[in-house]
């Protein structure tokens, strides 16, 4: 049995989130604690998103929900669709989203999306801007982990090219689409991982294309800071519309992000994982939530654990409006002819 490297562990994603879990409860590390300055609701952590909706009636409103053929981005759609709404369902490739979207009850749409590729987030936009309807809720669920060596894709960090470069081309695009509905919700799923495990310094703006030495957790801490500050600065940049935009930590779920990390670990997380790991109908909550709840109608800018949300004390940059500015100019120009 191969011995558990500590540093390799927390590279681990889910192990991560259990550990990033701890660390923000600690005494020296940043702590979460509930932001009573916001509409506060009466679900928790063991919360579903079955729920979160119970006696909700979503008919005629449209949803779009990223990575929907598997985890906690599946489950987000069939209870959209469980509830009435249209949902677009996208998938790596058309294939997949079609299974994903034929197997739940209700309205479904399948769309591809590769967030790797910024043509095929641009290209899935289009698609969905020519249904011709308001869009009400976009949820930006999928997303990687890695466990292995640098990757550049087109001259950018892998983790970061797709956990948030693809979503910031797909939502800029479907800004038209999102402002023609009465209240259009975005959805960023974001991790604890944006505030325990992201470089010392948040975005390492002098690291996006592999220049200094690569560090797998912290690449994917990087790009889940990244999620938060693109929805913190997307909310201002639509303060005088009536779309929203907030991120959320879903908590550590039993799902497979984690499917590339070396066989030991991922064994280990298969034996211990479901005694502290939520259920992929839990997992789902705290998006569904803040996508669909009433009491959170113009809430914009904030940041959700376990269904209610949490400001974040001690050494983080989760609400750094300056590099929250500055990450925005930055991916602009990283995403040229695309926007």
């Amino acid at each position: 049995m191969p011995t558990i490297n500590r540093r390799r562990f927390l590279q681990f994603g889910a192990a991560t989130a259990v550990v990033a879990s701890a660390t923000a409860c600690s005494s020296d590390g940043p702590q979460a604690t509930i932001d009573k300055q916001l509409p506060v609701g009466p679900y928790g952590a063991d919360a579903t998103a079955e729920s979160v909706t119970k006696d909700m009636d979503l008919s005629g409103k449209t949803a779009v929900v990223t990575g929907c053929n598997s985890g906690i981005g599946y489950e987000t759609m069939r209870v959209l669709a469980l509830r009435g709404a249209h949902v677009i369902g996208t998938g790596r490739t058309l294939e997949k989203a079609q299974i994903a979207c034929a197997s739940v009850e209700g309205i479904t749409t399948p769309v591809a999306l590769e967030l790797s590729d910024f043509q095929s987030a641009v290209d899935c936009a289009n698609r969905i801007k020519a249904m011709n309807t308001p869009i009400d809720i976009v949820i930006c669920n999928a997303g990687i982990n890695t466990f292995g060596e640098l990757e550049l894709i087109d001259g950018i960090e892998r983790i970061f090219r797709v956990n948030h470069l693809g979503h910031f081309v797909l939502i800029n695009n479907l800004l038209p689409a999102l402002a023609s509905a009465n209240a259009g919700r975005i959805v960023h799923v974001g991790s604890v991982s944006g505030y325990v495990q992201a470089p010392a310094v948040g975005i390492d703006f002098d690291n996006l294309r592999g220049e200094k030495i690569f560090d797998a957790g912290e690449a994917y801490g990087r790009s889940k800071l990244a999620n938060a500050l693109f929805s913190l600065q997307l909310s201002k940049n639509l303060a005088d519309t009536t779309t929203t935009s907030n991120v959320i930590h879903p908590g550590l779920v039993l799902t497979n992000i984690a499917r590339t990390a070396p066989a030991f670990l991922r064994k280990g997380f298969e034996w211990v994982g479901p005694l502290f790991a939520k259920t992929p109908a839990q997992g789902a909550a705290t998006q569904v939530y803040v996508a669909t709840h009433p009491s959170l109608e113009g809430i914009s800018g904030a940041y959700f654990e376990d269904c209610n949300p949490v400001t974040i004390s001690g050494d983080h940059h989760m609400f750094d409006e300056a590099m929250a500015d500055k990450l925005w100019s930055v991916s602009m120009e990283m995403t040229r002819g695309f926007i």
